[in-house]
């Protein structure tokens, strides 16, 4: 099984956290849209940038 990225730390401060890959992008979208409105980002950057 591949490995799966779990944790986005946005410059912000916030830590991002998801059981899966989908459930991380979900909370950073739904984080980007609540606390920096008008940025968002495509999953595979949102992946590219985790951990």
């Amino acid at each position: 099984m591949p490995y799966q990225k779990s944790l986005l730390r946005c410059p912000c401060g916030e830590e991002i956290r998801g059981e899966t890959e989908d459930l991380l992008v979900e909370k950073a979208q739904a984080h980007l849209a609540e606390q920096h409105e008008g940025r968002t980002y495509e999953r595979e950057m949102i992946l590219f940038m985790a951990t």
